[in-house]
């Protein structure tokens, strides 16, 4: 890759290193130069720019981080979309993350070029928690550390995936001594059932006796068959001899560990009967905080119950209590865990087709299925949570004709008034916890999904890409991806133009996504448009946008 000075008559086709602005037009960090982009800085005076070339022997950011992503990604991970050289891996379910860190480590050691950034092994995850990110330093990675970055992620199971939690059906047994209060042993039932429950499991049995080596391995054996038996004793476990191992062996067990370098945590007991785990309880397993026991039990619910060995590695990290240097919850210091964005995508479907004549576009049927449908599918087939489509002019009949789909439909009563009022309605309807919204077409058919995934990647408004609109050749299009921050300003809005005003007004929240699909400057709004889109389409051939079609409000 070349990357330094190049006189303009070189440029084309070559990556911008550095923003650059021309009177009132930006032309941002990444850009990939056009011919026409070449004429603008020449007739701004410009004679060279600072930008990288891409050899033969190179892949672009994107790709390149694309493909390490892929080779990377396991089971349960779910992988986003490519922007600025970065992808990002969000976990799809709750579990544990695993991590073989040899190969991460290699990977990161073969080049500069490629970099992976994780959470640690064994990390608890929700789904949409971010896990990883796969980063491209440079505009372009070398295709032989690509290559090579995928064979060593090829040798054996994929370096990063998610264990999900299994139900694991547990039994509890705890032990008493004179004078107990029934109080603190309901306490601990309590604590036991939300943790485990917490992990997708149940507690099934819970019973009581005596502090005593015969009584406990009688109530061993009466226990009902389960995943994990669990046994909290009245007096902390303080030798291998002491009465919870001794009941344990007693009613046909055997030992497998005492004790953890984990703090809170340190006094569990590892064991197994009948070829399942039992445990002996720490007493700090009777509190909600994390303690050692959480870190067993997580490890058991998602299938990979640690060893004696592993428990003696988890002294790195296993400091889990509260000291003065470290700020605690209760001080109110918070932070939130980075996730894959929330976003709706909105459909908006309430136009009178009004240069259609009779004809409502939206319901003609183009190999079986009303055009309408083409734009809902790409949004269904995409990485937003959720798709709201909004109807107006002949709206039942939109309805129906999208009714086998997981859609939630509202309804625009003034949908005459124009596009801002649909645009209005369906804000309404977004749910509360979504961080944005991509605003999509209905009369657009060729819009791809990997398009709004491209949107959905580019989106962080902590780093000034608060709006994402999707471009080829320079041209903006759509759909247009808008954060929760201006939503009130979009609900405001009047008239037939949708949300385009605001992308003047707030330029420097603006990203421009490069994409290679033609489909987002693609309308149908003509009888003529839609009889060769009709044609087309059935010959399974895609033409180029007709340059009249290209004329649609972004957003």
């Amino acid at each position: 890759m070349f990357f330094g000075p190049l006189p303009l008559s070189d440029a084309e086709g070559a990556i911008l290193a550095h923003s650059l602005r021309l009177g009132s037009v930006v032309f941002k960090k990444g850009r990939r130069l056009s011919a026409d982009d070449v004429e603008a800085l020449r007739d701004a005076g410009i004679t060279e720019v600072i930008a990288a070339k891409l050899s033969d022997a190179d892949i672009g950011e994107d790709a390149a981080a694309s493909r390490v992503a892929a080779a990377t990604a396991g089971s349960s991970v779910q992988v986003a979309a490519a922007f600025t050289g970065r992808v990002n891996l969000f976990a799809e379910t709750h579990g544990l993350l695993r991590i073989d860190a040899a190969r991460i480590d290699a990977i990161n050691a073969m080049d500069e070029s490629v970099t992976i950034a994780t959470l640690p092994d064994f990390t608890p995850v929700a789904p949409g928690q971010m896990l990883a990110t796969v980063k491209i330093i440079p505009f372009a990675a070398p295709a032989a550390m690509v290559q090579q970055a995928e064979r060593l992620a090829a040798d054996g199971t994929p370096p990063l995936a998610v264990l999900p939690y299994r139900p694991l059906s547990v039994a509890l047994i705890q032990t008493r001594l004179p004078g107990v209060k029934d109080s603190v042993l309901d306490k601990t039932v309590t604590v036991t059932r939300e943790r485990v429950e917490a992990l997708g499991g149940a507690l099934i049995h819970e019973s009581r006796c005596a502090h005593d080596e015969a009584a406990l391995a009688e109530r061993i054996a009466e226990a009902p068959a389960a995943d994990l038996l669990l046994i909290a004793g009245a007096s902390a476990i303080t030798d291998r001899r002491d009465v919870l191992p001794a009941a344990i062996e007693r009613a046909g067990g055997r030992i497998e560990h005492f004790g953890m370098p984990v703090d809170p945590g340190n006094l569990l007991l590892l064991a197994r009967r009948d070829g399942k785990p039992v445990l002996g309880l720490p007493g700090c397993a009777r509190s909600p905080k994390l303690n050692g026991f959480d870190w067993v039990l997580q490890r058991i619910a998602a299938g990979s119950p640690p060893s004696r060995a592993d428990v003696m590695r988890m002294g790195v990290g296993g400091l889990l209590a509260e000291i003065p240097t470290r700020p605690l919850p209760r001080a109110g210091v918070s932070s939130e865990t980075p996730r894959a964005p929330r976003v709706t995508a909105l459909v908006l479907a309430a136009g009178r087709s009004s240069r259609m004549g009779p004809t409502n576009k939206l319901l003609a049927e183009i190999n079986g299925a009303p055009l309408v449908a083409r734009a809902v599918d790409a949004a269904l087939a995409s990485q937003a949570a959720n798709v709201i489509v909004v109807t107006g002019h002949q709206g039942e009949s939109v309805a129906r004709a999208l009714a086998d789909r997981p859609v939630t439909f509202v309804h625009n009563p003034a949908y005459a008034e124009g596009l801002s009022s649909s645009l209005r309605t369906g804000l309404a309807a977004v749910p509360s916890e979504t961080d944005a919204v991509i605003v999509c077409l209905g009369d657009m058919p060729r819009v791809a999904s990997a398009v709004i995934d491209r949107l959905v990647a580019a989106y962080s408004p902590l780093e000034g890409r608060a709006i994402c609109i999707p471009t080829i050749d320079g041209k903006q299009g759509n759909p247009v991806l808008w954060d929760r921050a201006f939503f009130a300003e979009m609900a405001g809005l009047t008239g037939d133009a949708g949300a385009k005003r605001l992308i003047g007004r707030h330029a420097d929240r603006l990203c421009e996504v490069p994409v290679d699909d033609a489909g987002i400057l693609y309308d149908v709004d003509t009888p003529d448009l839609l009889a060769r889109f009709t044609e087309a389409d059935g010959r399974g051939r895609i033409s180029a946008p007709d340059p009249a079609s290209a004329g649609s409000s972004p957003g």
